[in-house]
């Protein structure tokens, strides 16, 4: 069992300085219990706390590390920009090498505007969509979580599910009226809006894959048919890729599946572990955007050289063989995912699990979730105990239940076989759990 005195300390001092101890209130460690691990470095796909605890990471910083950690070739190009400056607050070249990379991986990117949080691309996307449109109202789905500006922290999912809140205080009503909220995989929820507001909404905004309340993929047709509802009311359709971006495939969801959006939403990995995100259409709706058009929205950092420079690489690293990079991350997946099946299987714990590309997601349940409720159902407890298990035998899950995990390129078969013979511990450990409490 790993030993973690230092990652305490500096949790118990942190408290006193930062609300709850952290930035982002997932990592506080409040629904898995314990204490937040301290990471001092990370290499490969590996992280490494102050305690000198090595971690297999399936947490990637969240989705960026795609190529790994401190990939070399991203590092040595980050450091030779740095060189040059750290920030300008004005164009640079390689702005436009990556709106052109992501122009020509994308479907409907006919332009690109940076900026520097997917917050702040979801956020500027239901504005623009408002403006292109001259309607107010936009409809979300619950559990899927698109940043924390005020109209979408509404039946959101991630840390607010996490954490069990029903939006947020401090969202004044105002902000949330014209936010309309339908269930994913149930398209007569969304059209029983449409024939409420017929002439009123300016936006649908979705997860393709919903990663912030588990891992829940779209049913057959559920996204078709939100496009299809789009078009036959002039509304929108915002496709929120900030996770699946290059994270799925090259390009992302839309790509892949040939889902035609009319903007879509990117971060994590186009950012390379920096902080950049972007969002991305035709030009006929991004032309509405300053000083193009009349929509402001603007950003001091947004484009820096660092994160465009970090995002480049990491995308050439993923172009050169985009195909076989995809089908590795798939493998790997599936390979972690199916074998930690096998083993609750085994201990006759209830255990299922999805994946797409170099995402991953697994519930105690029965069944994968197929919305935002039936994520709910599952086991909390179960969950609990196996992430704290794991961490303290050296695997690093993401520390809620409606998180969904990242595999990255430099994951072998080694590191997760290592994982699945801490989990065979695991699960052991669980099925006595599970015993104690049927007595």
């Amino acid at each position: 069992m790993s030993q973690r005195i230092r990652s305490a300390q500096l949790a118990q001092a942190a408290c006193k300085l930062m609300p709850g101890g952290v930035s982002s209130p997932v990592r506080a460690f409040n629904s898995v219990g314990g204490s937040p691990v301290y990471i001092k470095q990370a290499k490969g796909c590996r992280v490494e706390d102050v305690d000198d605890n090595s971690y297999v990471d399936y947490v990637g910083s969240w989705g960026p590390a795609i190529v790994g950690h401190a990939h070399p070739e991203v590092i040595k190009h980050v450091q030779t920009t740095a060189t040059q400056g750290l920030s300008f607050g004005a164009p640079t070249a390689a702005e436009s090498e990556l709106a052109a990379q992501i122009c020509d991986a994308i479907p409907c990117a006919e332009q690109v505007r940076f900026v520097s949080s997917g917050t702040e691309a979801c956020m500027s996307a239901i504005r623009l969509a408002r403006a292109a449109t001259g309607r107010d109202k936009i409809i979300k789905f619950s559990g899927h979580y698109h940043g924390h500006s005020d109209s979408l922290l509404v039946a959101a999912g991630s840390g607010v599910t996490t954490l069990a809140l029903p939006g947020s205080t401090g969202v004044p009503q105002g902000a949330v009226a014209d936010t309309l909220i339908s269930h994913f995989n149930d398209s007569a929820s969304v059209r029983r809006h449409f024939e409420e507001y017929p002439q009123q909404i300016a936006a649908i905004i979705v997860e393709p894959i919903a990663g912030n309340s588990n891992f829940i993929r779209p049913e057959a047709r559920f996204l078709e048919q939100l496009r299809g509802l789009c078009n036959q009311h002039q509304t929108l359709l915002i496709v929120d890729e900030v996770m699946t971006g290059f994270r799925i495939a090259y390009g992302g969801y839309c790509t892949k599946y040939n889902l035609d959006a009319d903007i879509v939403t990117l971060g994590k990995v186009i950012g390379g572990g920096m902080p950049l995100a972007a969002y991305c259409g035709r030009k006929q709706w991004m032309q509405h955007i300053a000083p193009s058009g009349k929509m402001y929205q603007a950003g001091t950092l947004s484009g820096n050289p660092i994160a465009t420079a970090a995002g480049l690489k990491t995308l050439e690293i993923l172009q050169r063989d985009a195909q076989g990079a995809y089908e590795q991350l798939a493998s790997s997946s599936k390979y972690l995912t199916a074998g930690l099946a096998e083993i609750m299987a085994t201990h006759q714990i209830p255990f299922s699990y999805d994946y797409e590309g170099g995402m991953f997601g697994f519930a105690f349940r029965p069944s994968m979730p197929k919305n935002y409720e039936e994520a709910l159902t599952s086991s909390q407890e179960l969950f609990s105990l196996f992430f704290n298990r794991m961490l303290d035998l050296g695997h690093y899950f993401a520390p809620s239940a409606f998180e969904a995990g990242f595999i990255s390129l430099q994951h072998t078969q080694a590191d997760i076989d290592s994982t699945l013979r801490a989990a065979e511990t695991v699960a052991m450990e669980l099925t006595q759990t599970m015993k104690k409490d049927t007595k």
